[in-house]
């Protein structure tokens, strides 16, 4: 190493005494053989003739060829070890949110947004995935709707959905192309057997309290518009007039990301794999010890190397989805003192099928949910469809990799696609991939705000498959909490850590 900063040094004085002139002799010899890694230092320099600009020539080919041998020799393909890497988070940061995905970035965009006057405050979003390609947002099917059964849920959807009606007003950039999330608006369609025709109305009274636009079909009306559908054990049908439908994941994902780095928040590649922290022992009212934690600093290390940055922050959202129970254990959380407030969080892998079916339902098609789990939707033009369901408990996939199986489709959803839609009969599966839920096992709601024994740790995640459709409004959430210590816009405190410690679930009867 110090062999070869030192040539690095001579290349450097040589070529800048060239420049300045300082090298007025005709010929020098340098004779030290054996040294610089084998290289012999023995030419004859001269500054007027050719032979000066081929040493140069030659010492710097040597040179990188040394450069490339030792990288070679060392682990990481991509280790560069003599140069700064430039993708390093800063080493200060107000706030670091881990997890660069669509809520991460919505959350990054609001906080600059809170600060956009005095743009003192200093955010890092961290990612892992340079390239996305298992990110769950881009994975998902890209749906939204207002027929959830939990209020929390149905007004995050309403201000989701007006942010996204009005987006190039939020997320805008100046001389860049506007934003354009090929929304369809063709809305959902729940359907529902004589068992649970009861909990859909339930379901449609507190959404029309909410302000949601949704109306109650019975099979007639539903055969009346969409004649594609067989309503054989369809006893009540609910669709969704307004702001439902589905749009395009990967463009609001960099639609948040764009206008939150051209406000100054700060973009890192890289996985946090530590987090260095205190702890304080604190005593209730009732004489009982409480162990209480706080984040110093976070440790990224960067993607394939061993290279790391600590980064030391005020504050750590935990925004990292599916896996943001594995980030909250490394601050002991759910381990030792802390085992009874683990996140109940776990991944859930989702198969999704690309099918082409020429006969099937037209442009006017919804979001279908049927009342036997399987879904699906239009995908484009041309006779393209989208499908799936979710598993039984006991069926539930492995998660260690991302690899669809097929016969799931064959055996689970084909059959009860094509009796709900006869066209579907004749269909060809021309694609297919498997993303994530961050799937809360407590009650399927998402969980938003502080955790209880982590003074700095913002918490959110858990949305269990409508993360990407709340996203907007969830940002706006989080940032509120965080800056002015309280929800303003939406009152989502029974999201919060509280349910869970009180084992009160705020169960989501409409989970796809």
């Amino acid at each position: 190493m110090y062999a070869f900063r030192r040539l690095h040094g001579i290349v450097q004085t040589l070529r800048g005494s060239l420049t300045r002139g300082s090298l007025s002799c005709t010929a020098v010899t340098q004779r030290h053989p054996g040294r610089c890694g084998g290289l012999t230092c023995c030419q004859k320099l001269s500054t007027g003739g050719s032979s000066w600009n081929d040493f140069i020539k030659d010492l710097e080919a040597q040179l990188a060829e040394i450069k490339k041998n030792a990288a070679d020799s060392l682990p990481g393909s991509n280790w560069m070890p003599f140069e700064i890497n430039p993708n390093l988070p800063p080493e200060t940061a107000d706030i670091v949110i881990v997890g660069g995905g669509v809520v991460g970035w919505s959350i990054a965009y609001w906080l600059k947004q809170k600060d956009k006057f005095s743009k003192q405050m200093r955010v890092v979003v961290v990612e892992r995935d340079q390239t996305y390609s298992q990110a769950s947002t881009v994975l998902s099917v890209g749906g939204i709707r207002q027929q959830f059964s939990l209020l929390e849920n149905i007004h995050l959807s309403l201000e989701s959905a007006d942010f996204m009606r009005n987006i190039n007003e939020h997320l805008g950039v100046l001389n860049e192309d506007p934003v354009d999330l090929q929304f369809n608006h063709s809305g959902y369609l729940f359907l529902a057997s004589e068992e649970v025709a009861h909990i859909m109305e339930q379901n449609y009274n507190t959404q029309r309290c909410a302000g949601a636009k949704v109306s109650l079909f019975s099979p007639q009306q539903v055969k009346e518009k969409f004649p594609w559908i067989n309503t054989e054990g369809v006893a009540l049908a609910s669709y969704g007039l307004e702001n439902e439908g589905w749009f395009d994941p990967w463009t609001l994902l960099n639609a948040f990301r764009r206008k939150a780095m051209s406000m100054g928040a700060i973009q890192c590649f890289g996985e946090v794999v530590d987090f260095k922290h205190v702890k304080q022992v604190m005593m209730t009212k009732t004489g009982e010890q409480i162990e209480r934690t706080t984040i110093k600093s976070v440790k990224v290390q960067m993607p394939n190397s061993l290279e790391y940055q600590p980064v030391d922050c005020g504050v750590v959202v935990n925004a990292a989805g599916a896996f943001s129970r594995k980030l909250a254990e490394m601050v002991g959380v759910g381990i030792g003192s802390l085992a009874g407030f683990s996140v109940p969080v776990e991944p859930r892998k989702r198969y999704v099928y690309v099918v082409h079916c020429p006969n099937g339902p037209g442009l006017d098609s919804p979001l279908l949910i049927d009342y036997s789990g399987v879904y699906f939707r239009r995908e484009g033009l041309g006779g393209n469809y989208i499908c799936g369901m979710s598993p039984e408990e006991a069926e539930e996939p492995d998660t260690s990799n991302l690899e669809v199986d097929h016969q799931f489709f064959q055996d689970k959803v084909w059959p009860k696609l094509a009796n709900r839609v006869p066209a579907f009969e004749e269909l060809k599966v021309t694609s297919a991939w498997a993303g994530f839920y961050d799937y809360n096992t407590f009650d399927q709601n998402g969980i938003i705000g502080i955790h209880p024994q982590i003074s700095n740790m913002y918490f959110a995640t858990g949305f269990s498959g409508h993360g990407l459709q709340h996203s907007p409004a969830v940002g706006r959430a989080v940032a509120e909490l965080i800056l002015d210590g309280e929800f303003k816009t939406l009152d989502l405190s029974g999201l919060s850590f509280q349910r869970i410690l009180m084992q009160e679930p705020k169960l989501e009867r409409n989970i796809v």
